[in-house]
């Protein structure tokens, strides 16, 4: 048996990936960290955590990864599929193409990565899975059409998963982050505002990057990544963990009022919280 576990974390180059690595090393974990910024992962690798360059979206760049760990330590004990990115705009102006990478990225790549892993943590009956997921899992927002289907889509690929491998030990998990301040919105507003211009959403759009930025500059626009690394590591660490945990600011608002109301009082909500985020 080996003397410690094995933590793989993808998207481990800022935010929620990188401050879970950090938790996990705290806890006493042997911590791959993998994300295509590999200059961004330094400061991990010098409190112990091993960096790997890894595109989710390469198929030679996943089996790379799996092929080194289960070289150097046999296999993955915990997996955190942590990276993923959003694109904001109407349907009309994101390209399909545009589309498809959304969901390479935040399912598809996802789902290669935990198929590699599966089979040594069926030969061991013990493992975790953690797939990041999002409160726009459960909700939805104006324009976040594409981003907010691949969080739906991992919701039930999740579920899925842990009927399936529950009779092997393994255990699966859904986090599911409210508003965290992370890079998130700084890489979503521009390429949202540009693809709109000049079109009949953008005005829209501008309304909505208004909000979003304005709202972060608010002391308490967000909470912190360590928020969400403290959650994953208390469901790593416990023999029961929970199938989901919400976490952040207005995650458990949120998915409650979604739970309670009507589609039309949701959509007057939504709407007029992006109003408030203005003012």
């Amino acid at each position: 048996m080996k003397a410690k576990k094995v933590a793989l974390v993808t998207g481990a180059s800022s935010g929620i990936g990188k401050a879970t690595a950090e938790q996990l090393l705290k806890d006493g974990f042997v911590v791959y960290v993998v994300a295509r910024r590999l200059e961004k992962m330094a400061d991990l690798e010098t409190k112990g955590a091993i960096a790997i360059k890894m595109d989710i979206t390469i198929e030679d760049d996943i089996q790379n990864v799996i092929n080194q760990i289960t070289k150097e330590y046999g296999g993955v004990d915990v997996l955190v599929n942590n990276a993923g990115y959003a694109i904001y705009g109407a349907i009309e102006d994101i390209t399909i193409e545009e589309a498809r990478r959304q969901f390479e990225v935040n399912l598809f790549g996802l789902a290669r990565l935990t198929q590699l892993v599966l089979p040594y943590m069926r030969k061991m009956k013990a493992g975790t899975i953690i797939n990041i997921t999002s409160v726009g899992g459960k909700i939805y927002t104006p324009l976040g059409a594409w981003y907010i289907a691949t969080k739906h889509a991992l919701e039930g690929w999740s579920d899925c998963l842990r009927i399936e491998t529950k009779q092997f030990g393994i255990d699966v998990v859904i986090v599911e982050p409210g508003l965290i301040i992370t890079e998130f919105g700084d890489v979503m507003n521009q390429p949202m505002l540009d693809r709109s211009e000049g079109g009949a959403y953008e005005n829209h759009a501008q309304s909505l990057a208004t909000a979003l930025e304005e709202s972060y500059k608010k002391p308490d626009a967000g909470s912190p990544p360590s928020v969400i690394a403290n959650v994953i590591s208390k469901a790593v660490k416990s023999r029961k963990p929970k199938t989901r945990y919400a976490a952040g600011k207005m995650a458990k608002p949120l998915l409650f009022a979604r739970r309670w109301l009507s589609d039309r009082m949701f959509d007057k909500a939504v709407m007029s919280q992006i109003e408030r985020m203005k003012n």
